[in-house]
């Protein structure tokens, strides 16, 4: 597999932990919606809740390491995600100041100040893939018959607590220099402030095509580099109280995605509409109203930026530009507030009541100049370059529609069969929103095919790999299509 197609699986397995977030964000938003002056102090149910949510953001290394794990592997079990549990306990052991100290007989004042960071998502994620690949290597292996209890997935977490010793005594020398590092690169962007907010943005647009977006995620948003900004303005109260929350900076780099999911990409749904052929209106409207609605109300965005994607890309790169635009504006005047899943109006309705949310509601307001600057530039950029977006392709090229089945079952089927069956696949998996396919010939695919069963968009990466942008449904026809042997 080449470093691109390896990276898209870290990628995709970085989302297994991530998946949790969402009930941190419901049981902390509730709790703060509950108590909103008190944050828990006022209330018992209200610092249940608050509390329960904590739980897991306080947990995110090592569910780093057990998702990672899990994800990474190549059948799915749980005796990689152990694997992954017990790496992170043997790494995070032998690398905590006072083991350091031992081990290395100095003061424990001369501790290089790494080690009392050792337990974060960068660590998680480095166990969870070491986990990952001694489990694929030896979760088949049959030890000699006096040994037979710890072969197979037994023998997988035996490995991987030995391994982990010589990578802590690697991680030793050189994790206060990968450390100095990510905190260095961390650094750079925050004391860009605004701006940095705004460029990180930009590119979180720009690397969706390919599905790395979420690895630039995990340095801004969670402890990576020190900035830890989703479980920061998560914590609320308790963060601020802690030191690891200022009011109006914790948050800026997840509020100005509210504006451009909430409003900005449907005021291009829009603009796509109204630039479409007229006998195709009809259709470009229905395909358009459930992505909008989706980016709205969720901040599941995929399904409407992959109508444009690449067929325009001049336009997504302008989606691009404007997303690092708003979230700069949102920084810059302090208009904050925060997520557990995506910028949609169930996350800005739950954080509203965090103590770190201020001036949210400006963000509506931006979010609605948003939408008429979106509408205004893709209507006059689809009609200036004469771009073939949907509703507007020609006649010999747009893919021949079918009505796509209500069975997830028989949809699922319908997929495979256009993928060439399980003999051309190698491995069968999915994101949020997208098929993550590893196939033996991908050149039998049908790519109009696939949109007439009603995929966003294609993207391939490498010789083998190919994604599927389904939405919401990715992991319920994935599911489907491994069952269907």
């Amino acid at each position: 597999m080449n470093i691109l197609g390896y990276l898209q699986k870290i990628g995709r397995a970085l989302m297994v932990p991530v998946a949790v977030l969402p009930a941190a964000a419901i049981l902390m938003g509730i709790g703060y919606w509950i108590d909103p002056n008190g944050w828990g102090g006022g209330s018992p149910v209200a610092a249940f809740l608050i509390k329960a949510g904590a739980a897991i953001i306080d947990s995110m290394p090592v569910l780093f390491a057990v998702g990672v794990a899990y994800g990474m592997s190549k059948d799915k079990d749980g005796a990689a995600a152990l694997a992954g549990l017990v790496g992170f306990l043997v790494v995070t052991t032998l690398l905590s100041p006072g083991a350091v100290a031992q081990i290395k007989g100095i003061p424990a004042d001369q501790v290089p100040a790494a080690f009392a960071k050792i337990s974060n998502q960068f660590v998680g994620i480095l166990c969870g893939v070491i986990a990952a690949e001694l489990y694929n290597r030896f979760s088949s292996v049959e030890l000699h018959k006096a040994l037979a209890f710890f072969s197979g997935r037994r023998l997988v977490p035996i490995v991987t607590s030995v391994v982990m010793i010589v990578v802590s005594f690697i991680l030793m020398a050189v994790w206060p220099v990968i450390y100095g590092g990510l905190v260095s690169f961390g650094e750079s962007i925050v004391n860009l402030g605004s701006a940095g907010a705004g460029i990180y943005a930009f590119f979180n647009r720009l690397l969706i095509p390919v599905g790395l977006h979420h690895a630039l995620n995990s340095v801004f948003w969670f402890d990576v580099a020190g900035i830890n900004d989703i479980p920061n303005f998560l914590g609320g109260q308790s963060s601020i109280d802690a030191g690891k929350a200022v009011v109006g900076v914790t948050g800026m780099y997840q509020a100005g995605f509210f504006p451009i999911m909430m409003f900005g990409l449907p005021g291009a749904a829009l603009a796509i509409y109204h630039a479409a052929k007229k006998e195709n209106k009809e259709k470009v409207a229905s395909i358009m109203i459930a992505a909008a609605f989706a980016a709205f109300f969720t901040g599941v965005t995929e399904p409407l930026e992959f109508s444009f994607m690449f067929v325009a890309p001049v336009l997504y790169v302008i989606h691009a530009l404007l997303t690092g635009l708003s979230v700069f504006i949102a920084a810059s005047m302090q208009w904050i507030a925060g997520f557990g899943f995506s910028a949609g109006l169930v996350d800005m309705v739950l954080s509203s009541r965090n103590p770190l949310a201020v001036h949210w509601y400006m963000l509506l307001v931006q979010g609605l100049v948003f939408f008429g600057l979106y509408y205004v530039v893709f209507r006059a950029v689809i009609a200036k370059f004469n771009l073939k977006t949907p509703g507007r392709e020609d006649d010999e090229a747009a893919p021949v529609v079918t009505n796509q089945p209500t069975d997830k079952t028989e949809l699922a089927r319908q997929y495979l069969e256009v993928l060439g069956g399980h003999d051309n696949l190698v491995t069968i998996d999915a994101c949020i929103t997208r098929l993550r396919l590893t196939m033996k010939d991908r050149s039998i695919v049908d790519e109009r095919k696939l949109k007439a069963l009603g995929a966003a968009g294609v993207v391939k990466l490498g010789e083998q790999n190919l994604q599927v942008i389904l939405g919401p449904l990715a992991e319920i026809i994935a599911g489907e299509m491994k069952s269907l042997r």
